[in-house]
């Protein structure tokens, strides 16, 4: 079978049975187009282990990050287990593909007391009625309160909100349903939206829909305005240009540990497949710990 041929069928398995997320598919379909490109559309079972190494190697030399060959060798040991799985290749040339490691990096964390001041100063602007101040103090509530994803928050329905149990349904990677509590100030700043700020944006639109949060124009809002939110607000607070949604999410999760939180129900609240990926905040509370440690401690 042809590369691109066999690539189609990867990303139909990935889509269809394995269930992944749009912008994961997109993401590995991005990365074998890149190999693609490299060794043209060669039949699978042509194609070794020097073939794919001196497809890393331009990549090396165009100057790419260590994380993005990573990523791009990970998605071509996906593939081509796959296609050994399906019998397309007698051998996996990939399995002897080294990649440089990633350097970890600890991800952005705002303090408790920033997230407290950023809040209160959005509870405030929320105050005059305005409905874009009341659904973006919702928003931002519901996100440092549940530690739910950009594509959570955007695709909750009114009907999966219960204000009375404070818990939200929200759907994960891979279709995963799961039920999160929050807490009492987000639970006012929802109320507040419902009542007087959600009912005057859904008059601006003549196609009114289930959404829970809408857009300036009354249709369900969209990542890049919540990015655009989060950005704005939560950035000085951070010390960050470049800072989204994820950073409230982060912060939800090493806070919830800070107060002695147990990391299994971390990962339960946050939706993580596996408690690996959980643990990295057990490193954020640690460093914080140490800092403060070596900020006070006089033989520090």
């Amino acid at each position: 079978m042809r590369y691109t041929q066999a690539v189609e069928a990867f990303i139909a398995h990935l889509a269809q049975v394995r269930r992944l997320s749009p912008a994961t598919v997109r993401a590995y379909r991005s990365d074998l187009a890149d190999l693609g490109r490299a060794v043209g559309d060669a039949d699978v079972t042509e194609m070794d282990l020097e073939a794919l190494r001196d497809w890393l190697w331009q990549a090396t030399q165009r100057g790419d990050a260590r994380s993005t060959l990573a990523r791009r060798a990970a998605a071509v040991r996906s593939f081509f287990g796959w296609a050994h799985d399906a019998q397309l290749v007698t051998v996996d040339p990939s399995l002897r593909l080294v990649t440089p490691r990633r350097a970890k990096t600890l991800p952005v964390v705002a303090s408790a007391d920033g997230m407290r001041e950023l809040l209160d100063a959005q509870r405030i602007a929320a105050s005059t009625g305005d409905p874009i101040a009341l659904r973006d103090h919702a928003i931002l509530e519901l996100l440092y309160a549940a530690g739910i994803r950009v594509s959570e928050l955007c695709g909750v329905d009114v009907d999966d909100l219960d204000l009375q149990r404070r818990v939200v349904r929200v759907l994960g990677k891979g279709s995963k349903e799961r039920v999160v509590p929050f807490g009492a100030p987000a639970a006012t700043a929802l109320g507040a939206f419902l009542t007087r700020g959600r009912s005057a944006l859904l008059a601006r639109t003549e196609s009114p829909g289930p959404a829970l949060f809408l857009g300036a124009r009354g249709a369900r809002i969209g990542p890049r305005t919540v990015y655009a939110l989060v950005a704005r607000v939560l950035g000085p607070i951070v010390g960050a240009d470049h800072v989204g949604p994820h950073a409230l999410r982060h912060s939800a999760a090493t806070h919830l540990l800070d107060g002695g939180a147990d990391l299994r129900a971390v990962q339960e609240i946050l939706g993580h497949a596996s408690l690996g990926t959980t643990q990295i905040y057990t490193h954020v509370s640690a460093e914080r710990l140490t800092a403060t440690y070596r900020l006070a401690h006089p033989r520090a």
